[in-house]
């Protein structure tokens, strides 16, 4: 499997292979990342569960899981992102994401955003890119809006956000 590196302006997209994945779904595991504030986020490791269940289930397809966001000035990590799953039949796509406390404000959240849906948007078949975020997480909100993504009708727990193919 060759991993798949994503490149941005300020961070690159790592793709999680099964052994980062299953180390970082792990309490203390890094994942093989040096991280800005000397551990993964829980959403990070939240997502590589994802990726870990995709794999024993059979239905992880290469590309579609999570990714470390590392800073390209130093090689610290400074958060996770990636993908629930592969894209359904109509296309879609929903994505995940958080950074370090030592990170937020700086730009990088809405910068991996922006990454990973142009290369999702840029595959075959894809024709939105989705994310969900808690009402009451305004600086997530932000980022997906800096990113792109409009709000759209959803559920009165979760505020959605998409952005669609041209």
């Amino acid at each position: 499997m060759t991993l798949l590196t994503i490149a941005a302006t300020r961070v690159r997209l790592h793709e999680l292979s099964l052994e980062s994945a299953r180390d970082l779904n792990a309490d203390s595991g890094s994942g093989g990342f040096a991280w800005l504030d000397g551990d993964a986020p829980d959403g990070t490791r939240t997502g590589s569960g994802i990726t870990v269940k995709a794999h024993a289930a059979g239905t992880y397809r290469e590309g579609w899981g999570t990714y470390a966001i590392v800073r390209t000035e130093d090689g610290r990590a400074v958060g996770g992102i990636g993908f629930h799953s592969a894209p359904d039949e109509e296309g879609r796509v929903e994505i995940g994401y958080d950074v370090t406390e030592g990170a937020r404000g700086r730009g990088y959240a809405t910068e991996a955003v922006r990454a990973i849906a142009a290369w999702a948007l840029s595959q075959p078949a894809v024709t939105a890119v989705t994310a969900n975020t808690d009402l009451d997480n305004g600086p997530s909100q932000r980022v997906l809006e800096r990113a792109g993504f409009v709000r759209i009708p959803t559920t009165e727990d979760l505020c959605a956000y998409e952005l669609l193919g041209i």
